[in-house]
């Protein structure tokens, strides 16, 4: 029988117990570490053994809350128009945002079309579900969730991606259901398909603002009240052709291509 104080009796003894380690009986570990999993059990119990399984799941925790805060950061300088890369204008769309000073971008893929690689001396594509390009610029097609190709950077001649037209009008359907657009004026929501909506860019300070009108009445309304500046005409002048404040949005957004930008939320119950 244990002694009931043998901690009492040594109160600078370390607590064995066990840190808690992954389940690695789930299918998804079994498919995730199917290569060697007797090598990553054999890691997880020596892991456990020298109690560093608490230590290491802080530093995922603290790697994982990292990423979170650079995610939201790069949110908050895209929803201002700006490459989160180098800070210049974005030329945003709605499936598509391209910086032309250093070439980032980000886009979207399609769900239910498909992914033709080209590649050199080859006359048929390889076609996939999906194709990602890793760091080093190898090309992965992915089809039915497996790796069905590695093919390297230099071998690649392009990329094509069929969007099936039913799938494009379905994503703006969604995206304008989930726009959450009030009038900058009388303050009614609004849609960019409804019949006298107005998109305004305007800069009544130092940075660009966009504002969404619901009528003509709204719109003139608010032009009444907030007349131009001397120095500056944002009713009259193209953004394009001006550069007397910092730019947020370009002519070309005009509609609801990247309303979605700034104004889209959870879909309202």
């Amino acid at each position: 029988m244990k002694n009931p104080f043998q901690y009492l009796l040594n109160p600078f003894r370390k607590n064995t117990t066990p840190a808690a380690i992954p389940d690695t009986s789930s299918p998804l570990s079994e498919a995730l570490f199917n290569d060697d999993p007797d090598k990553f059990k054999t890691d997880l119990e020596m892991l456990s053994e020298e109690e560093a399984g608490d230590r290491i799941q802080q530093e995922a925790f603290k790697e994982m809350r990292t990423a979170a805060e650079q995610s939201v950061k790069r949110l908050h300088v895209l929803q201002r128009g700006r490459c989160p890369q180098c800070g210049e204008s974005l030329q945003q769309h709605l499936f598509v945002s391209v910086c032309d000073a250093c070439g980032w971008n980000a886009y979207s893929m399609p769900r239910s079309g498909s992914v033709k690689v080209y590649v050199h001396g080859r006359q048929e594509p390889i076609c996939g579900d999906r194709c990602y390009i890793v760091k080093d610029g190898t090309a992965l097609v992915v089809r039915h969730d497996a790796v069905v190709a590695r093919i390297q950077a230099h071998a690649v001649d392009w990329i094509a991606y069929d969007w099936e037209q039913g799938e494009l009008e379905e994503r703006r359907k969604q995206i304008l259901e989930r726009l959450n657009l009030t009038c900058g004026w009388c303050g009614k929501e609004t849609s960019p398909e409804k019949e006298g909506f107005h998109l305004l860019h305007i800069a009544f300070g130092a940075s660009q603002d966009r504002f969404c009108f619901c009528s003509d009445d709204c719109y003139e309304a608010f032009r009444a009240m907030y007349p131009s500046r001397v120095h500056r005409n944002c009713y009259e002048t193209a953004c394009e052709n001006c550069n007397l404040c910092v730019k947020r949005y370009l002519d070309e957004t005009e509609g609801y291509r990247s309303l979605a930008k700034d104004f889209i939320s959870t879909k309202r119950k």
